[in-house]
């Protein structure tokens, strides 16, 4: 392995600012993640992570920064699936607000689709092998 100045060696975590803990949480464990982290942080602030059941990246939940309303935002982050239109169907058969269809742009581009959790903020699937 190649050391960096830095040592930084993976992506352990993306944090998305998330009014409703409770709701988000819920949310995710809805579309199959589960909540590995809960713990309180003082001032009724809550440190919330949830991660896909196989994944070792996870999404921290955190709340707002005092004083800031949170404005649902394209998160970038990106969640792998085998077979896009299964998990396509899936979440669309649960509720969530997900794009009408599939996008296949073709070539080196691989199928995919938006979701929007409570929040608003949007995150993509995409089909990977």
């Amino acid at each position: 392995m190649t050391s960096t100045a830095t040592n930084i060696r993976t992506v352990g975590l993306v944090c998305i600012a998330t009014p409703d803990q409770d709701a988000a949480v819920e949310f995710y464990e809805s579309i199959g993640f589960e909540k590995r982290t809960d713990i309180p942080m003082g001032g009724g602030y809550r440190w919330v992570e949830v991660y896909p059941t196989e994944g070792t990246t996870g999404i921290a939940l955190a709340p707002p920064r005092p004083g800031t309303q949170v404005t649902p935002a394209e998160t970038g982050i990106t969640l792998f699936t085998d077979d896009i239109d299964s998990a396509h169907a899936e979440l669309k058969s649960r509720g969530v607000n997900v794009d009408a269809e599939v996008s296949r742009m073709g070539g080196p581009v691989p199928p995919m689709f938006w979701f929007r959790d409570p929040t608003g903020h949007s995150l993509i699937v995409v089909e990977h092998h």
